[in-house]
């Protein structure tokens, strides 16, 4: 059977680092150069789609997110299918369309009941595409724990066997570990995860820069959540934000870093150093928890206790941050307007650089042709009007769209 040809015209689309006015073709799922549908199928559009003036650009490519809409990935293991069809459906709302369902620091025993569970999915209609599990812990610094449960904690006793020990046989379902470089016996297993291609991110963390350097030398390549639990920058020894200036990077390699831009955990200079100082390495995540898309009020993240209120998730009773409730569309939003950076960056730094800090930008983060269709399209200030997955429109926002036809009729 003939997959249909779509032409998106009258738009503008994010592609080779540029906004260009251009049509956007698609074709089995895929984008397509339309050099060949003319030329040697003589062939033409199935469907085409009037865009109305909007930005198209990749969807958005979140790695961090530990929950939403009522569902913590950390506590609801009995409920984890059901759980991880509520989030990947909701974050279609915010452009959202593959993400990484983040875990906490968890037992042993929680980790083997939930990693075979969460298996790797494309996107569709029923929610965003599921690209591995990242796993926050539990091998970190106590000293810089933040919201994890210091009981889960986990040192490397056995080298690279401790990571089948605690995260147990169905371990390749993980994408990305966070893992403090400075635990003895580390190097071994950094080796091991990235030779399995597993991305290793750097973060809750006591480690100096040398120690950053040498696990970067060893395959990592991510540091989770800039600037929140690890070192302060210190002239003398920055710790692992250093990484983002040193000169002992491996040539060709670029270090990505995390970063939650909701106005509350980084502040807004501490935003433009980051971003001035490397922003091709710029990754955009949320750090979602349940709270996400909900009241404030009192929610759960793992075993603990979280309070939100004022856009704020904090552990209950202390002033510790743990988690956020901003969606990936204001991140880029609040990316824009703290750096003043240019678009194409905003949008890179939930796209491409997710892509590319993955490994899978052959096929996600662009619009180059061959790459997977999933499309966000945006209105000029960047608020998301509809989400595609594979051609095929997932979400359509009624209020941006009803906001464009009177602008049109206006016209």
């Amino acid at each position: 059977m003939k997959s249909d040809i779509i032409q998106f015209h009258n738009c503008f689309i994010l592609r080779d680092g540029q906004i260009i006015k251009e049509d956007l073709w698609t074709c089995e799922r895929k984008i397509v150069d339309p050099e060949p549908i003319f030329f040697d199928k003589k062939d033409y559009a199935d469907i085409k789609i009037d865009c109305q003036g909007l930005l198209i650009a990749p969807g958005y490519i979140d790695l961090q997110v530990n929950g939403g809409f009522g569902v913590d990935f950390s506590r609801d293991s009995e409920t984890i299918d059901q759980g991880l069809e509520v989030v990947a459906k909701g974050l279609l709302v915010y452009g959202t369309t593959s993400f990484c369902p983040t875990l906490v620091t968890s037992s042993p025993e929680f980790y083997h009941q939930v990693v075979g569970k969460i298996k790797k999915t494309p996107g569709s209609s029923k929610g965003a595409e599921i690209l591995g599990i990242h796993v926050e812990g539990p091998f970190i610094n106590n000293d810089k724990k933040g919201a994890h449960e210091k009981k889960f904690i986990h040192k490397f006793n056995h080298g690279a066997n401790s990571i089948e020990e605690v995260y147990g046989k169905d371990w390749r379902n993980i994408s990305m570990v966070t893992l403090a470089p400075e635990l003895e016996n580390s190097t071994e297993a950094i080796k091991h995860l990235t030779s399995n291609g597993v991305t290793v991110s750097l973060g809750h963390s006591m480690g100096s820069l040398v120690q950053g350097e040498e696990a970067v030398r060893n395959g990592a390549s991510f540091i989770t959540h800039l600037f929140n639990a690890m070192l302060p920058f210190h002239h003398r020894d920055p710790g692992l934000i250093g990484l983002l200036a040193s000169s002992k990077i491996p040539p060709g390699k670029t270090v990505y870093y995390g970063i939650i831009a909701d106005g509350i955990h980084t502040h807004p200079a501490a935003l433009r150093i980051a971003y001035r100082t490397h922003p091709k390495g710029l990754v955009l995540v949320t750090d979602a928890i349940s709270a996400l898309g909900l009241e404030p009020g009192q929610y759960k993240l793992g075993y603990q206790d979280v309070e939100v209120k004022e856009n704020c998730a904090m552990l209950s009773g202390t002033t510790t941050l743990c988690g956020a409730i901003a969606s990936m569309d204001k991140c880029v939003r609040h990316l824009k307007r703290a750096t003043e950076c240019s678009t194409v960056e905003a949008l890179e730094a939930a796209t491409l650089h997710p892509a590319c800090a993955l490994g899978i930008q052959d096929r996600k983060g662009s619009l180059l042709f061959g790459r997977d269709a999933d499309l966000v399209m945006l209105d000029h200030e960047l608020n998301v009007v509809s989400t595609w997955i594979a051609s095929e429109r997932v979400y359509q926002n009624p209020v941006a769209l009803e906001l464009i036809v009177q602008r049109v009729t206006k016209i």
